[in-house]
């Protein structure tokens, strides 16, 4: 158990100064070696006692940095998130989240082969989005203990420095950490091993954010960004891995994969709510859900009724892509299937 003990060390050091470096993901590169010696309960409330010191140790080194135009409306918002997330913790398992969590972090492909970034005039012109993603960072944080990567983005395209996401991540998440670490006490998963575990990333934080001060002057913007692109994408295909083997031995879970030409199907079913995600080179990633005729927008009803007239069997699905969503609809005529698509 020692060895594994200075393993997590060793390893939490470098994680965490990636993490700076990448904008995020020490969380889950650590997710699976806590898995090891902690658990599962447990593995979030050690992991916000070595985030809260890394996100500390971040802020005094660059303080100057912090962007508190940010802070101010990304931090009300998710405070409060966060006790439903770490409510949701105590009494379910994230693992399926987590695997969700997975295939929109690989979604981020496309932007490591992208020469220029530009920033997203959506987030620096409209400052109520901030609160939107510090509500929605609060309440996932709070259930899965990591989800730093899974905003990344929002961070590299708002148009801030290097130095300027890593102090100002950092003091958005300080308070979080730290609510969520007291949180986990009230709902009984901070125990004395949970503790020990995060003294030990908690002085491997210390010691990766004074590495890290000398290591991003070497960085470029733009490498720095791609960095934080292939970050996602790497932790997105761990998380994948990790949570789809988890789901594979859960008999609950039913999951199949399938390929054609250049598209790569798959079907996760999960008590009553199958989903299906399909992944094209040339069209990116998309999550489809079977969905009812009364959680259709009404102006498609008139249009369903016809194209479905005489048919065997109908289907509706809602289709999500990147900044982009619609239905799709497949009537049955014996054999033939005709699709539509309905936006």
């Amino acid at each position: 158990m020692l060895t594994h003990y200075i393993l997590l060390f060793l390893i939490a050091v470098v994680a965490f100064a990636l993490s700076a470096i990448c904008g995020g993901g020490a969380s889950f590169l650590l997710l699976p070696l806590l898995n090891w010696v902690l658990a599962a309960g447990q593995v979030p409330a050690a992991l916000s006692i070595g985030t809260a010191t890394s996100s500390i140790s971040r802020i005094v080194i660059f303080y100057r940095n912090i962007r508190w135009d940010i802070v101010v409306w990304f931090v009300p918002s998710a405070l409060p998130a966060v006790y439903f997330g770490a409510k949701l913790l105590s009494i379910t398992d994230p693992v399926l989240l987590e695997f969700i969590i997975g295939i929109f972090l690989v979604i981020n492909l496309p932007f490591i082969f992208r020469s220029d970034i530009k920033a997203d005039t959506t987030l620096t012109r409209g400052k109520w989005v901030l609160s939107i993603i510090g509500l929605a960072t609060g309440f996932l944080s709070g259930l899965t203990g990591a989800v730093g990567l899974l905003f990344n983005r929002f961070y590299l395209t708002y148009g801030m420095t290097k130095e300027q996401i890593i102090a100002t991540r950092a003091a958005n998440e300080l308070l979080l950490h730290i609510l969520k670490i007291v949180l986990y006490g009230l709902f009984g998963l901070l125990t004395v091993k949970a503790v020990s575990v995060g003294l030990i990333l908690s002085v491997a934080a210390i010691a990766s954010a004074t590495l890290v001060k000398y290591l991003v002057k070497f960085l470029s913007e733009q490498l720095y960004q791609k960095i934080g692109f292939i970050a996602m994408v790497v932790s997105g295909l761990i998380m994948l891995i990790n949570s789809g083997f988890t789901l594979y031995k859960d008999p609950t879970v039913q999951f199949s994969i399938q390929t054609a030409g250049d598209k790569v199907d798959s079907k996760i079913k999960w008590k009553k709510t199958t989903l299906f995600l399909e992944f094209a080179f040339q069209e990116g990633f998309e999550i489809e859900r079977v969905i009812e005729l009364k959680d259709l927008p009404v102006h498609h009803h008139k249009k369903v009724s016809i194209l479905s007239k005489g048919a065997d069997q109908v289907i509706l699905e809602k289709v999500y892509k990147y900044k982009d969503h619609y239905y799709e609809l497949y009537v049955y005529h014996d054999t033939r299937l005709t699709k539509y698509k309905l936006r």
